[in-house]
């Protein structure tokens, strides 16, 4: 639990830097959309970067650890959650609050001004929390499609897996393709915490417990047929105080090349606040 306060006052201590690899331990479909297909290419294709090879993009690695911590923490009932959008069939709610103390508002931003709430009144938050928490697109490391893998897929890295939909009533076929990123991919990830007060430095604990949360979850469309199940491996923490930004001082490294049980079991000990010296 969080032990901001409305006074808490905000000032850069330093930045946790979270890097390592996640690896596909299924076939991952972060979608595209359909603005254009190809004669003979898939429904759904995945997201590419400008030279053609898939990437996780930052917004939905984001998006997605914000909905299992939501999930986790209780706060997706009607009255924790308020409305992006109330577009008749896309609706979007997620959660908000105005208290202090929440860590989804603090780890992910709030903005202020008047929201309205899914279920009860509005509320009307007057300060801004700046998001502590950034994730960037994850490249995928092109090694990791290894020759033996390019052999046997549709593209060169990609996979089309065909679904069918069979309507209960006529037994009529509804076939779709989805274009994934085959299983053994690997991406580079990285992450910042910026530790704003002395109370940041618990944030980085509930963000492993969203990365925990995902491994047994799904990333990507389709994870409920099988897609998008990830591990995450090769971490590396590093902790940046201000005096690395402002006068070029050391880093200091927390952990290297470790799984996620080893950082979350760091950044869950008591002393690991002590580690982030100014």
């Amino acid at each position: 639990m969080s032990t901001h306060t409305a006074q808490t006052q905000l000032q850069l201590l330093g930045k946790l830097v979270l890097s390592g690899e996640l690896h596909c331990e299924t076939g991952l479909h972060i979608g595209a959309g359909k603005g254009s297909l190809e004669i003979g290419g898939a429904d759904n294709p995945v997201v590419k970067d400008a030279f053609g090879l898939p990437y996780i993009p930052g917004s939905s690695l984001r998006g997605k650890l914000r909905s299992l911590l939501e999930n986790a923490m209780g706060l997706t009932s009607p009255a924790e959650l308020v409305y992006l959008s109330k577009r008749k069939g896309q609706e979007v709610r997620i959660h908000q609050s105005d208290r202090p103390d929440d860590e989804i508002c603090l780890l992910f931003g709030r903005s202020p001004g008047r929201v309205e709430r899914v279920e009860g009144e509005a509320i009307e938050t007057r300060g801004a929390s700046p998001a502590r928490l950034t994730i960037y697109d994850a490249p995928l490391d092109p090694d990791s499609i290894t020759a033996q893998m390019r052999e046997n897929l549709d593209d060169e890295i990609t996979e089309v897996k065909s679904e069918n939909a069979i309507d209960r009533i006529t037994s009529q076929a509804n076939p779709r393709t989805l274009e994934r990123v085959p299983c053994g991919a690997r991406f580079r990830i990285r992450m910042i915490v910026d530790v704003l007060c002395e109370e940041d430095k618990a944030l980085a604990a509930r963000l492993l417990e969203g990365l925990r949360l995902l491994e047994d979850d799904a990333l990507g469309g389709g994870g409920s047929r099988g897609s998008g199940r990830v591990r995450f491996s090769n971490l590396k923490l590093i902790w940046r105080n201000r005096a690395f930004y402002s006068s070029g001082g050391a880093e200091r490294e927390l952990a290297s090349a470790a799984d996620l049980a080893a950082v979350q079991a760091l950044a869950n000990d008591a002393s690991f606040g002590e580690k982030l010296a100014n």
